[in-house]
């Protein structure tokens, strides 16, 4: 293999994977519940031993499903994280954060997006070392990684921890659940549903891929070689070229324009697993899970995950709203330093917690991101 398409294939952004997550919750969650719905026995009455029970005994109560006491509101963090699983030490990087808010009732879900180098407050992190301070969002996964007296270990688990709190506070929003992911597995994911069909909303030039889906090559100026073109359009894409369309971000609309395209692709996976009755067969079902399996990290406060999936698995296809975060660069001394969000996302953090977020963006339409 080419040095070139080593290095393509190390420094892989794993944002992405995030959508994965994003999927299980939002579709899979329907998937995972049609599935226990029809092979778990009805509720009832727990099976008694062979000896007749008194006839004073009181009858036992039903079972209750999974999940039965959730009701929401609820809010799942997807974090795709940048490892460079050969390179020894390499702190794990926020490649890509989204944050999934279920209204109560569990009928409707909004999906944004925050960007990796939003400038926040991280709070110190006692476990990490890490001391606090301001300074780009993606480096709360890794400054909370760190494991003190060990840098050969990175613990992922601690830099999700510090990345929770960190957008939760950002937000104001409670993290009830959420989710690392690496990469391995998504483009089985989507070969194995037959593709994906995409609104492509603009033209887009891969800087990564060739056309026949091989690695461009990498040298000390850059990628160099033919490109994958994606041009506007309603397009069927395969698992590489999915994935591939949606990591772009040196297009028009940079980052904010990569943000958009993925939560496109979540919309577009939700839709194929729905169309295609994934949640009436159960070996199909199976495909999802063991590919989903293989690329997450579930971190779920307590709660387990099959009780989210359960519990969300009256939500319909199109309850899922994506919503687009306006933002702008800002920098010191004419250095760029970050990104910060424009008064109008803030005030949606707001509408949200007072459960007014319909409302706000019935008011504010150009935030709903069309597909």
């Amino acid at each position: 293999m080419a040095q070139g398409a080593r290095t393509a294939r190390r420094r892989w952004p794993l944002g992405l994977a995030a959508l994965l997550t994003v999927l299980l919750v939002a579709s899979g969650a329907v998937v995972v519940g049609k599935l226990l719905s029809r092979s778990a026995p009805a509720p009832g009455p727990v099976a008694g031993s062979a000896t007749p029970a008194p006839e004073t005994s009181a009858p036992a109560s039903p079972t209750p499903p999974p999940g039965a006491d959730i009701t929401g509101p609820l809010n799942f963090l997807i974090v795709g994280v940048d490892t460079r699983v050969t390179v020894p030490g390499w702190e794990p990087h926020a490649d890509a954060v989204m944050v999934m808010h279920v209204e109560p009732g569990l009928k409707r879900a909004y999906l944004f997006s925050l960007p990796r180098d939003l400038v926040v407050d991280i709070p110190a992190y006692p476990k990490s070392g890490y001391r606090g301070g301001r300074t780009k969002l993606t480096h709360a996964m890794s400054y909370g990684s760190r494991v003190p007296g060990d840098k050969a270990h990175p613990s992922t688990a601690q830099g999700y921890e510090l990345l929770r709190i960190t957008v939760s506070r950002y937000t104001g929003l409670r993290i009830d659940a959420g989710a690392v992911l690496t990469f391995f597995g998504f483009d089985r994911l989507i070969d194995a549903l037959g593709g994906v069909d995409l609104y492509i909303d603009q033209r887009v030039a891969s800087i990564h891929r060739r056309p026949d889906g091989q690695y461009r090559q990498h040298t000390a100026g850059g990628y160099v070689g033919p490109q994958m073109v994606y041009e506007k359009g309603t397009r069927h894409l395969n698992g590489w070229q999915a994935r591939d369309y949606a990591r772009q971000r040196y297009i028009a609309g940079g980052d904010y324009a990569r943000q958009r395209h993925q939560q496109q692709l979540i919309r577009a996976l939700v839709r194929k697993i729905l169309d295609q009755g994934l949640a009436r067969d159960p070996d199909r079902v199976q495909q999802v899970v063991r590919a989903l399996g293989k690329t997450m990290v579930y971190a779920g406060g307590g709660t387990r995950l099959i009780d989210f999936a359960y519990a969300l698995g009256g939500m319909p296809a199109n309850g899922l709203v994506l919503v687009g975060l306006p933002g702008s660069g800002v920098g010191k001394d004419g250095a760029y330093r970050g990104e910060q969000l424009r008064p109008v996302a803030r005030q949606f953090f707001t509408e949200l917690r007072a459960g007014r977020a319909e409302a706000f963006l019935s008011s504010h339409p150009t935030l709903r991101v069309k597909t």
